[in-house]
């Protein structure tokens, strides 16, 4: 999982409003993302590309608890996000949809447009933009596995599933 993108960054207290405005909560998910963090730059969901890096500052993902937030990102490609931290149910939700979502205090290092590379499982990533590397906080066995089965609900269907075939 040591994905490279580039970095998209956005600063203090991105809340889930921006990443998935109300207006559009209830037309389809392509419509949500389509105005996802256009508040913030208007330049954002037009042009993010799959494996793109979403950089945040303090309290990431903070305000209600909609899972939208996520989906919509998800839905634009972003697999990974980095901030300094995040709120906690927004950062339990990337995870429950098979987002990497990592804590580093460094992300100030980081500028738009850096390509970076994440290793969760070390706790470290890579600006090749810059040669540097940062460390993060490393994702735990039991989430990482959760991650890379992508997400929640995949993860435990494959539980299920080798729990039925050992019967």
């Amino acid at each position: 999982m040591n994905e490279c993108g580039k970095a998209w960054v956005f600063g203090d207290n991105i809340d889930t409003d921006v990443l998935a405005p109300g207006l559009y909560m209830k037309g389809p998910l392509k419509v949500l993302a389509a105005h996802c963090l256009e508040a913030v730059d208007p330049d954002f969901a037009p042009n993010v590309e799959v494996g793109d890096v979403i950089v945040g500052g303090e309290n990431f993902g903070i305000g209600s608890s909609r899972e939208q937030a996520v989906q919509a990102l998800q839905f634009l490609g972003v697999r990974t996000l980095i901030a300094k931290n995040f709120a906690g149910i927004f950062f339990r939700n990337a995870l429950n949809f098979g987002v990497v979502a990592l804590s580093c205090a460094e992300v100030d290092k980081i500028t738009a447009g850096d390509q970076l590379s994440c290793d969760p499982e070390q706790g470290r990533i890579t600006n090749h933009t810059t040669g540097e590397t940062y460390a993060c906080d490393p994702l735990p066995e039991q989430l990482l596995a959760m991650v890379t089965d992508g997400g929640l609900v995949d993860h435990l269907e494959r539980r299920l599933a080798k729990k039925e075939h050992a019967s």
